[in-house]
């Protein structure tokens, strides 16, 4: 079968599943399994550059707390057409996120053939996984994605369990910069199975900036760092956008040296399978608590006072 995706989580779907062979087409933010995807033709692009702006300025480039980005990415529809899909995997959750779905419907209208067109909007945990056997199913595996969400959920059992007894700490997980903005939909979930207590944003919830004293008076005693779509790296530069706010120093997490900087979309930003492993990655964070996989530097790291 001959699947695009336009949309990264959708990418680690196929993958999970084991299609990874029948993609044929792929956004420019697609990246993983790294070996497998970089050769899939891409039909997307972005509209502006992330590297050479600022949080602010992406922030505002995407319209800011309107979230109201239908026009940041370009579908390349004859590129598309020439890939011939037989199936579209898409989004209708956040235009921030990966092309528009009406951009998404517009262009396949006009395919021959009429590839079948599956929009994801996961809000929660179990909605992230319940798509595994939604894509599945159409992909004639559904068999396979259930023993796959089978032992998904029993890998979130398993951190439950080991944090189950332990104190929680309060924790506040921060998805963007400037502004600040709390991360919602599935990621107080993942805190609350991996032993915390979220603040500042509940479960499947669809968030909005914040200011900076609604974090000050929540007194988090860890702080979460995992701005959606940056990698640690790109994260660490930008580290003074936290550090130098008034009172940071104050915050109970900062003066007991618990502030992560985390990898955001890898297992936290994007609705994919991989928010499994983002929960085992939070056991070792708040509790230092082994589940799974040890936790490696690139997954986790504290953001110390000197930023190393």
């Amino acid at each position: 079968m001959r699947i695009v995706s336009l949309l990264p989580a959708a990418t680690d779907i196929v993958a999970e599943l084991g299609l990874i062979d029948d993609l044929v087409g792929r956004t420019h933010e697609c990246d993983w399994p790294p070996a497998a995807v970089e050769s899939v033709p891409v039909v997307t692009a972005a509209e502006f550059s992330a590297d050479a702006l600022s949080s602010r300025e992406i922030s505002d480039a995407v319209g800011g707390a309107a979230h109201s980005g239908s026009s940041l990415y370009t579908l390349d529809t004859e590129a598309l057409a020439a890939l011939a899909p037989e199936v579209v995997l898409t989004q209708d959750l956040c235009d921030v996120c990966a092309v528009s779905y009406s951009g998404v419907s517009r262009a396949v209208r006009v395919l021959d053939g009429g590839p079948r067109v599956l929009s994801l909007e996961p809000g929660t945990l179990d909605d992230v996984l319940d798509c595994l056997v939604r894509v599945g199913e159409l992909l004639g595996v559904r068999e396979r994605a259930e023993r796959r969400r089978s032992e998904l959920r029993e890998r979130l059992a398993a951190v439950e369990r080991l944090t189950a007894q332990l104190p929680r700490p309060r924790v506040v997980a921060i998805e963007w910069l400037d502004p600040l903005w709390p991360a919602g939909h599935w990621v107080p979930e993942q805190i609350a199975c991996a032993g915390g207590e979220p603040l500042l944003a509940s479960p499947g919830e669809h968030t909005k900036p914040m200011e900076w004293d609604a974090v000050r008076a929540a007194r988090p005693d860890v702080v979460l760092v995992l701005p959606c779509g940056f990698a640690p790296e790109r994260t660490l530069r930008e580290r003074d956008l936290l550090t130098a706010l008034p009172g940071w120093d104050e915050l109970p997490a900062v003066r007991n040296g618990e502030v992560w900087v985390l990898d955001g979309p890898a297992y936290f930003n994007r609705p994919g399978p991989r928010v499994v492993r983002g929960a085992e990655v939070l056991a070792h964070v708040l509790h230092s608590v082994r589940a799974g996989e040890p936790v490696t530097p690139l997954e986790a790291r504290r953001l110390c006072a000197s930023g190393e």
